[in-house]
C-alpha cells in the first residue's frame, strides 16, 4: 500500500522554515503586486504577521539533544519505509528512504496550524508581477549549503528547470505552466509562467525542496545515488546502511537555526529509521525499544498486542491524537489501461464483492468508518442530491459523464455482515453479464474467449489477510481473483510501471487543495505518466474540466462546491473502490519524549515538533 502526502508537506517532513519582516499577508488571489511579501494563503488573512516570533504549535524552550528512532507513517515522492536504495528522492525510478526532505529548504514553507499558509524560508520575499504571472524571490545572502557555500539563485532555477524536465511526477506536473526559472542576480529569482496556471499552484512549487546546482552538475540526476544530493536543511543524511538503515545528523551550525519560525522545532540531535520488510518484526523491534515510537495501522495489534511488559510497567504510552483537518482517500484502484477494467460495471461488481461490514467486525476489531468520498473527512465530500452551484458545473457534462451523478452521491451498500451477501453478489453477477461476461466452466469469460482475471498486488501479508474474504467472493461469482505479495522493491516499480491490476493506495490531500495535486490523482495527462498516482489510468475530459474548476476558484465556497461536484463524478465512475479510515492516530511511544498539546491540525510531523525529555528517559532506564 502506498500512503502518500501533497508536496506542501515538505514542511511537515522536516523542512525548515523562516520569516521576514515584511507587509502582512493578504488572501493570495488578492495580494498586492509590487511589494515584498513575507508570506501568502490561499484565502483570508495570515495568522502570523512579520513580527511572529515562533509558532503556536512549538515549544520554543524545547532542549536539543538525544536520538529518535522510529518507523515513519507516511512518505512522498518516490521514498519506501520498507527498503531503500537511492538517496536521490527527485525522481520516479528507485526507492529513496522516507524524511529526505529533512536535508533540504524551500523557498517558502507551510505553517501546520494554518490550512494554506505558506511563510518566506529561503526567500525573505516575494513580489508577485502586475500580471501575476511572475514571482520575484529575494532570497536571503546567509542561506549556506552544508559544505559552506552560498545557496544562490542560480540554484534554485537549476533545480526548478531540472524537476521540469525529469523530476518525479509530483514535482513535473505542477511545473506544467512554468516558462522560466531564471536568476536575475546572485540573490533573486523569478518564476514565470504562462497565464494558465492556478493561484494555488504556486503555493505548491514554492514548497520544493532545492538541492545544490553543483551535485547534479557532477552526477548523474537518476536513482543510482546513494550519496546524498547536497542540501541546505536541518539535517543532513549521516550514517547509511542500503535497504536496512539511514541516520538524519542535526547541523550544529545550519544558517536558519535562529530563525523565528525555527523556534521550537528541530530538536532532536539524530533522527533514526530502521526498514523492516516484515510489520511484526517492525512491532517486535518496538516492543524491545529498538524503535521508540511508532503509529499503528493494524487493528488487530493495536486491539490485542498491547500487552506487552514495558506498557504494562508504564515506560510505553499507548494513546490517540486527533487526526489532521483535511481530506484523505484510501482506496483500491482498477487499472483501466487493461481493457477488462474500463467497463464500469465491471468495476462495480468487483465493489460489491468487498464486505467491509464482516471485514471491521472480524478482521479490524471494529476500528475502522467504510470510506465513501474520494476526500473522506472533509467539507469536500459530496452528500445527498447535488445543489444547484454544483448541477451549474456538471450539467455541461450531463450525457458523458454517468447519470448516477445527478442523483444522490454514489454509496458503497452496505452487506448484511454474513462476509457472502447473496443480495450483493447477485447484483454483481448481473452487471458483469450485462457487460457481457458469462460463465463458463465455472468462470466468467468475454466474448472472445478471455478469462476475467484480477490480482490484487500488496506488500505485506496483512493485506493478503485482510483481502482474502473479498478475494474469496470474486472467486464465487466466477472472476478468477488472486493476491500477490511481492517484495517492497517490486511492488513499487510495479506500481510505478502501473504493472499491475488492482493496487491499494492510501493519500492525504492538502486541507485547500490544489489543481496540481489533484491533476496527480486524476487528470488524462497524470494517466500517462510513469510513476504518477493515477493508478487507475483515469481520462476523463469531464474530470479534467471540473480539476480546471477547482483550479480556478478564488474563494474557500466556490473551491467546495467543485471539489463536491469532482467528488461526484469520480464516485459515479467507479474508479477507486472505497476503503475504510480511522478518526484518530493510534500512536505508541516509549515514555520519554516532550511534546506540547494540542497538536497542530494541518500535520503531525513528531520528529520535528517533539523533543527528547532526559528526566523522563533516566525513570524508565533510556539515558
Amino acid at each position: 500500500m502506498s500512503t502518500r502526502l501533497p508536496r506542501r508537506d515538505f514542511l511537515a517532513l522536516g523542512a525548515a522554515a523562516a520569516a521576514a519582516p515584511f507587509i502582512s499577508g493578504r488572501a493570495f488571489a488578492a495580494s498586492p503586486t509590487g511589494t515584498g511579501l513575507h508570506g501568502l494563503s490561499a484565502f483570508g488573512d495570515l495568522k502570523y504577521g512579520p513580527d511572529f516570533t515562533h509558532f503556536d504549535f512549538v515549544n520554543v524552550d524545547a532542549p536539543k539533544g538525544g536520538t529518535f528512532n522510529f518507523s515513519p507513517p507516511n512518505w512522498v515522492l518516490n521514498q519506501n519505509p520498507l527498503t531503500f536504495n537511492t538517496l536521490n528522492t527527485f525522481v520516479s525510478r528507485g526507492d529513496a528512504p522516507p524524511r529526505m526532505g529533512l536535508c533540504y529548504d524551500s523557498l517558502m514553507t507551510s505553517a501546520l496550524d494554518e490550512p494554506d499558509a505558506i511563510y518566506g524560508l529561503l526567500a525573505k520575499s516575494v513580489t508577485i508581477s502586475d500580471d501575476r504571472n511572475s514571482f520575484d524571490f529575494a532570497l536571503r545572502p546567509e542561506a549556506r549549503f552544508h559544505d559552506g557555500t552560498p545557496l544562490t539563485a542560480e540554484d534554485v532555477a537549476y533545480a526548478f528547470t531540472l524537476f521540469k524536465k525529469d523530476g518525479h511526477p509530483s514535482l513535473l506536473l505542477p511545473l506544467t505552466h512554468l516558462t522560466e526559472a531564471k536568476a536575475i542576480d546572485a540573490h533573486t529569482l523569478r518564476l514565470s509562467f504562462d497565464g494558465k496556471q492556478s493561484d494555488r499552484t504556486f503555493l505548491d512549487i514554492a514548497t520544493y525542496p532545492i538541492p545544490a546546482k553543483s551535485f547534479f552538475e557532477a552526477n548523474p540526476f537518476d536513482a543510482s545515488q546513494l550519496k546524498a544530493p547536497l542540501g541546505s536543511g536541518p539535517y543532513k543524511v549521516g550514517r547509511v546502511s542500503p535497504g536496512q538503515t539511514i541516520e538524519f545528523e542535526r547541523v550544529a551550525d545550519y544558517w536558519g537555526r535562529d530563525l523565528p519560525v525555527n523556534r521550537g522545532l528541530y530538536n532532536f540531535d539524530r533522527i533514526r529509521i530502521e526498514f523492516y520488510q516484515d510489520r511484526q518484526a517492525a512491532f517486535e523491534a518496538f516492543k524491545k525499544g529498538d524503535i521508540l515510537f511508532r503509529q499503528e495501522f493494524t487493528s488487530r495489534i493495536w486491539a490485542t498486542g498491547y500487552d506487552f511488559p514495558a506498557l504494562k510497567s508504564g515506560k510505553v504510552v499507548k494513546r490517540e491524537f486527533p487526526s489532521e483537518k483535511r481530506p484523505m482517500m484510501q482506496a483500491t484502484a482498477l487499472n483501466q489501461r487493461r481493457e477488462r477494467f474500463r467497463d464500469p460495471r465491471v468495476r462495480q461488481a468487483v465493489a460489491l464483492c468487498f464486505d467491509f461490514e464482516w471485514t471491521n467486525r472480524n478482521l479490524f476489531y471494529g476500528a475502522y468508518q467504510r470510506s465513501q468520498s474520494t476526500f473522506e473527512k472533509s467539507a469536500y465530500r459530496a452528500e445527498g442530491l447535488p445543489s444547484p452551484a454544483e448541477l451549474a458545473l456538471l450539467e455541461p457534462f450531463r450525457g458523458r459523464i454517468p447519470d448516477e451523478t445527478f442523483g444522490e452521491a454514489v454509496i458503497q451498500p452496505p452487506s448484511d455482515g454474513s462476509g457472502r451477501d447473496r443480495k450483493l453478489l447477485g447484483q454483481a453477477t448481473k452487471l458483469l453479464a450485462a457487460a457481457g461476461w458469462a460463465r463458463k466452466d465455472g468462470s466468467l469469460r468475454n466474448a472472445k474467449g478471455e478469462p476475467l482475471s484480477l490480482e490484487v498486488l500488496v506488500d505485506d501479508d496483512t493485506f493478503v489477510r485482510v483481502f482474502s474474504p473479498w478475494i474469496e467472493n470474486m472467486r464465487a461469482i466466477g472472476i478468477d481473483a488472486s493476491a500477490r505479495m511481492v517484495d517492497s522493491t517490486q511492488y513499487q516499480a510495479r506500481q510505478t510501471s502501473f504493472d499491475f491490476d488492482a493496487i491499494v493506495m492510501a493519500v492525504s490531500f492538502s486541507a485547500t487543495p490544489s489543481r496540481d495535486e489533484i491533476d496527480e490523482l486524476f487528470h488524462s495527462r497524470a494517466a500517462r505518466l510513469q510513476g504518477s498516482r493515477n493508478l487507475p489510468g483515469t481520462t476523463d475530459p469531464a474530470i479534467d474540466a471540473l480539476i480546471d474548476a477547482v483550479g480556478a476558484a478564488k474563494d474557500r465556497d466556490t473551491l467546495t462546491v467543485a471539489m463536491r461536484a469532482l467528488d461526484r463524478v469520480l464516485r459515479a465512475r467507479q474508479d477507486w473502490i472505497p476503503n475504510w479510515f480511522s478518526a484518530n492516530h493510534r500512536a505508541a511511544f516509549w515514555d520519554m519524549f516532550g511534546y506540547k498539546e494540542p497538536k497542530p491540525d494541518f500535520g503531525f510531523p513528531v520528529e520535528a515538533m517533539w523533543w527528547f525529555d532526559k528526566d523522563k528517559a533516566a525513570r524508565i532506564g533510556k539515558t
